[in-house]
């Protein structure tokens, strides 16, 4: 039985990943990824005009995979926010582990105009928005500036952890990430206690 074309595409775009997550997105040609899927040049191309699609594609696939883990989270933002840093620094301590893909991909693409930095841009500003949103539930002032902040150790901690010692990230980025927010809480907040005592 012939496969549906979906299923054609999806088995393009898994291969796809898995070599552009390992290999570099510049590093793996189309053909390559032709021959992984077990598919032709004529059917990859009528799923994806152009191998800058399948990037597209493959960025946009892990956002939705991280948006819906971020459903998952605890509805209190105390806990969420502890949740979402404890859940970057597992998924540094895997032993794929290659680093952020939207890091990654931003590396290979300088070009800001380009639609994968569109896709990067996007998935940045959503990140940005969920632990912003929770640092407003907890009575942050200027939640946007501090999530800005925290994100920049965000970042750091997964190129920290391809590079060096993966098993660090995740409880240094919970201690640094808690003592920024508890530099900015007012001394009668409540929710000073409880993320002192986390």
């Amino acid at each position: 039985m012939a496969a549906k074309p979906s299923d054609v595409r999806e088995r393009i775009l898994r291969r796809a990943s898995s070599l552009f997550y390992t290999e570099g997105v510049r590093a793996v040609s189309a053909d390559k990824i032709i021959a992984a899927a077990g598919t032709t040049k004529v059917t990859f191309y009528r799923h994806f005009r152009s191998k800058d699609d399948l990037v597209v594609a493959y960025l946009q696939d892990q956002s939705e995979g991280m948006r819906r883990q971020a459903e998952q989270l605890d509805p209190d933002p105390c806990t969420g926010l502890r949740q979402l840093a404890e859940a970057m620094g597992t998924e540094a301590c895997t032993p794929d582990f290659r680093g952020c893909p939207f890091i990654n991909a931003a590396a290979e693409y300088p070009d800001p105009e380009h639609p994968v930095r569109a896709v990067v841009s996007a998935h940045r500003q959503w990140l940005h928005g969920l632990v912003a949103g929770r640092l407003a539930q907890l009575g942050v002032p200027d939640p946007e500036q501090l999530a800005d902040q925290l994100l920049m150790l965000r970042d750091g901690a997964m190129v920290h952890g391809y590079v060096q010692d993966a098993a660090a990230v995740g409880p240094a980025l919970t201690a640094a990430g808690r003592a920024l927010i508890l530099a900015r809480l007012p001394q009668d907040s409540p929710a000073r206690a409880r993320i002192s005592g986390e």
